[in-house]
């Protein structure tokens, strides 16, 4: 068995296959039989507190979604946005960036957005409360972003989780107005320590590479996504906890930290070295964990990734290609920044890395580095040797100071993995996403058929846009120089985990065998899918275009006014249009009747 793949091979008859072959092999059962079995190990059935629970969470979800829809509106169509707007240009964000990840502006008013959101939204001062958007005032609950550029975080399946905020200063403006960086609090849907900002984007690429690059901004991984790095994510500003870590393996095995490293060794980036360099060691010791690689960025000193990128992307790409290993780069770090011909000097270059050496488990591998640090530093080997072995004094624990996380250690990190619940990934997408593939993945035949109608981008949920992507390339769809039959382990196989996860809870979905159906009653029920599916986005833009609207007529803006009623005109026609398709697809599902 291959457990990571999902995959077996019996070396002594040659059999082998997925995981559903195995059960049907291993217990000589059929297909559905095999669907069933599996279904119940991965916990299929739910009952009425999970469903509760399940409820509260999209509820939530739906709250998010209107805030992130609210902020956008406001940056993008509002003259209070405009400052904000300004600077993102300015700081090289194109406006294609600013939709696509539907950045914001939350005005500077106490209770603006809620008093909106109530009015427009119709949602309660409970809901709003319970994700984070708001804090108890005096006189009822007030805005918990206010003057900030607003960041969505959405987590790896591409659900709304929370909210960063940064402080944007008018100039001259003296007051305190809390940190420059704000994120959402704790939540039912929001931790802090097991997100990754930008992991929805960026984890196909990255399970691609095998290498994730994670820097502490969310300037610096937007600017990386917009100029094409897309196996970049950021921290939120923090050191690297455990279930950071434990996220990231599930698609990496390298990892390249692109952080700020201070002389001083407090920040969250020189922690974040110190740690993972310690992991690696321990991975190496004990191995489980899919981790072989730990490297560090080195960029020009004094630049930000962000500005890297924009001034120079061919450094960038180097960089991330060939970092450096942890204690290379931190004894160039240490040693860059001292004057090792005196002896504070040479005593600050070896208290800024031993902390790090003394944590490394390879004894070979410590001993190449103490040679290093000798020859960088001008002190003996024996005596490195020395210190090395000697306890830390009180109050200097290096990494093991208090920056505000667990512990890098794998018995930590394997406590953060977390398996991924098939029904919880199914759960995150729409009913109709869900038949659509669930057609697809049974009906292999009508594959190549829809991949001519329907785009990737179609489909509005994150992780089924991923599921219907591999499902595509596993064929050659639609527009391969080479086509493939379907192989339903080969398709599982290139999954990540979380989509693996949507096809296993599609395939074993209960509900009536297609494959045993009509070929006219499948088709018609593709069609349907597609048809929703269409629907669906015209609605979205038609309320889209209502808003605007709206928007224009509060502003006097005529000429906006004449082109928003020609483009309702144009929907109009085509949900018209749509509704015609519907009926005809309709009458050509029915039966015929055959007469004497």
């Amino acid at each position: 068995m291959t457990p990571a793949r999902e995959t077996w091979k019996c070396f002594g008859c040659g059999l082998g296959g997925d995981i559903f072959s195995f059960v049907m092999q291993r217990d000589g059962v059929s297909f559905p039989d095999a669907l069933r079995t599996l279904a119940a190990k991965a916990g299929v059935e739910i009952d009425e507190h999970t469903r509760r629970d399940d409820a509260r969470k999209a509820r939530l979800r739906e709250t998010l979604e209107h805030a992130i829809a609210f902020y956008h509106a406001v940056l993008t169509g509002s003259r209070l946005g405009q400052p904000a707007l300004d600077y993102l240009r300015a700081r090289g964000f194109t406006d294609e960036t600013i939709e696509a990840f539907q950045l914001g502006w939350a005005p500077e008013g106490w209770d603006v957005m809620v008093r909106t959101l109530k009015a427009r939204r119709n949602l309660d001062s409970a809901a709003l409360a319970e994700v984070g958007l708001t804090s108890p005032g005096r006189r009822g609950p007030i805005d918990r972003f206010r003057a900030r550029i607003i960041f969505p975080i959405r987590d790896q399946n591409g659900n709304a989780v929370g909210l960063g905020g940064r402080y944007l200063v008018a100039d001259g403006d003296q007051a305190d107005h809390g940190p420059k960086y704000l994120n959402s609090p704790a939540t039912p849907l929001f931790d802090k320590s097991r997100t990754l900002y930008l992991i929805d984007r960026a984890k196909s690429a990255v399970r691609k590479s095998g290498q994730a690059v994670i820097v502490e901004g969310y300037t610096d991984a937007l600017m990386a996504h917009q100029a094409g790095f897309d196996t970049v994510v950021a921290s939120l500003g923090t050191a690297l906890t455990p279930g950071q870590v434990a996220l990231l393996t599930r698609y990496a095995k390298k990892i390249a930290l692109a952080y700020d490293v201070d002389p001083a060794g407090q920040s969250a980036g020189t922690f974040g070295v110190t740690e993972l360099n310690a992991l690696i060691s321990e991975v190496q010791a004990d191995g489980g964990l899919g981790l072989t690689d730990v490297g560090v960025v080195r960029l020009p000193d004094g630049k930000d990734p962000d500005e890297v990128i924009r001034e120079n992307p061919d450094l960038w790409r180097e960089a991330t290609r060939t970092p450096d290993p942890i204690l290379t780069y931190l004894i160039d770090f240490h040693a860059s920044r001292v004057d090792v011909r005196t002896p504070e000097g040479r005593k600050r270059l070896v208290d800024g890395v031993l902390p790090t050496l003394r944590r490394v488990a390879d004894p070979v591998v410590r001993d190449s580095y103490l040679q290093k640090l000798a020859r960088r530093s001008g002190v003996e080997e024996r005596t490195l040797l020395e210190v090395l072995h000697q306890r830390p004094a009180p109050g200097r624990t290096g990494s093991d100071g208090d920056h505000g996380g667990v512990r890098l250690t794998l018995e930590a990190v394997r406590a953060a993995q977390e398996s991924v619940s098939p029904e919880e990934v199914v759960r995150s997408i729409s009913a109709v996403e869900a038949e659509l593939l669930r057609l697809l993945l049974l009906v292999p035949d009508q594959q190549e058929r829809v991949a001519d109608i329907l785009k990737p981008e179609g489909l509005p949920s994150t992780v089924a846009r991923e599921l219907y992507r591999a499902l595509l390339a596993s064929r050659g769809l639609p527009d391969g120089e080479e086509q493939h039959p379907f192989e339903r382990g080969r398709l599982l196989e290139a999954l990540d985990p979380e989509t693996r996860a949507l096809a296993i809870a599609l395939y074993a979905r209960p509900g009536p065998d297609p494959t045993h159906l009509p070929v006219e009653r499948i088709a018609y029920a593709v069609d349907k899918c597609l048809l929703t599916l269409e629907g669906d986005r015209l609605e979205e833009a038609i309320a889209y275009n209502l808003a605007e609207q709206a928007e224009a007529e509060s502003r006097g803006d005529h000429e906006a006014m004449g082109r928003l009623l020609d483009q309702e005109r144009q929907y109009n026609e085509a949900r018209r249009s749509l509704d015609r398709r519907g009926e005809q697809t309709r009458l050509l599902a029915r039966p015929m009747e055959v007469r004497p």
